[in-house]
């Protein structure tokens, strides 16, 4: 008897400036050897969103962009960022509006080590760093409310304001508490468990990253979200840390934390010391989460110019990008079986995860992951 067609998924792709295409070619090789194993399909459609095309048309975005990706089941993009375009013009123009007009409101970023990858961090291996940052994202000083008074003067005034609603904090925080309570299915009762008990993974913890002692309005509001919430999830156990403390608390003791929620700015700032402490961004995925609607999944590094055309750079963001792209489609088979495939190539084959310092070509690297699917 034939095997029963999968589901099909509708994929937007934007691969983007400098590399982006070519880390994206390798995710949508691995993309397809896993439909093809677990039994789903995927179309696609390519949009040459990026500097080339702001620099031929001094457009950065077509008007109707937002209301094309909605037709969208996801988005998959490559890299934003183009040497001979102004800095923020494209960030805001393609990466801040896609993710404000399409409400993706949780900015998800995994924190993990995976075996063979080094890490600055002295003694700490694959057990320590494990986490996931949930990052508000489209709130906060990243909304661009303030402005200039008296502007080319010696007394000009520059002003932009955090601000934040309470649906939009309720929101990202109760998305938190459930990823705590999916993360750990099994947890236990935190009341007379100890700390070291979370690397375990007995319980489940959920850590507010803020600055309660100088941003008090904000953080009020962020806080007693958070407590009210928290009153929901009792198998949950509650931190907070400000956030120079979280800095010192990811270098120093990383396996102390499970998943931790902060607002934009400062979630904008963690995700990137947490790259570097899990190889760098070489390694490092992240998700613009709206979970009843339309997601992006991207690579966490830069377009990086340098290497465009090399076959040098890692594709391993990418592809772990793709794998989180089907965890949220469902497909979560697949998803578990391409980050199991990622981390057999960090453990018995890559040399380093720098770029054309691997051991093998950028898509050398995709099909070793296809291979070991």
């Amino acid at each position: 008897m034939a095997k029963a067609a999968g589901k099909s998924y509708k994929i937007a792709v934007i691969p983007g400036d400098g590399t982006g295409p070519e880390v994206v070619n390798e995710g949508l090789k691995v993309l397809d050897a896993a439909a093809k194993k677990f039994n789903f399909k995927t179309t696609r459609k390519v949009f040459d969103w990026g500097g080339e095309r702001y620099l031929k048309t001094n457009n950065v975005l077509p008007d109707d962009a937002v209301e094309t990706l909605k037709k969208y089941d996801a988005v998959f993009l490559g890299a934003i960022g183009h040497p001979d375009v102004k800095p923020g013009i494209l960030e805001k123009g393609i990466l801040l509006k896609l993710r404000f007009d399409l409400d993706q409101y949780i900015n998800l970023r995994p924190v993990k080590l995976y075996p063979g990858v080094e890490t600055p961090l002295a003694g700490k291996t694959p057990d320590d760093i494990d986490y996931v940052v949930v990052r508000e994202n489209v709130g906060g000083l990243y909304t661009g409310i303030g402005g200039f008074t008296m502007k080319g003067t010696a007394n000009e005034t520059a002003v932009q304001a955090m601000v934040y609603t309470r649906l939009q904090v309720e929101r990202c925080i109760r998305y938190s508490f459930e990823l705590a309570m999916k993360r750990h299915s099994k947890a236990k009762p935190w009341k007379g468990l100890s700390e070291n008990d979370i690397a375990a993974g007995k319980i489940a913890k959920l850590t507010l990253c803020g600055k309660t002692n100088v941003l008090t309005y904000v953080f009020d509001l962020w806080d007693r979200v958070f407590h009210e919430v928290g009153a929901e999830y009792p198998l949950v156990k509650l931190d907070y840390c400000h956030v120079d403390a979280t800095c010192m608390w990811m270098v120093k003791n990383p396996e102390w934390f499970d998943v931790i929620v902060t607002e934009n700015m400062f979630g904008d700032i963690i995700t990137d010391l947490g790259a570097m402490t899990q190889g760098g961004m070489g390694i490092a995925s992240g998700g613009n989460i709206n979970p009843e609607g339309v997601s992006m999944f991207e690579p966490i590094g830069g377009s990086a110019p340098k290497y465009t055309g090399l076959n040098v750079i890692n594709p391993l963001a990418a592809i772990g990008a793709a794998g989180m792209m089907l965890d949220f489609l469902g497909e979560h088979k697949a998803a578990s079986a391409i980050e199991k495939s990622i981390i057999y190539v960090t453990g018995k084959k890559l040399k380093s995860m720098a770029a054309g310092k691997m051991g093998y070509s950028t898509t050398q690297v995709g099909d070793l992951v296809v291979e070991n699917l």
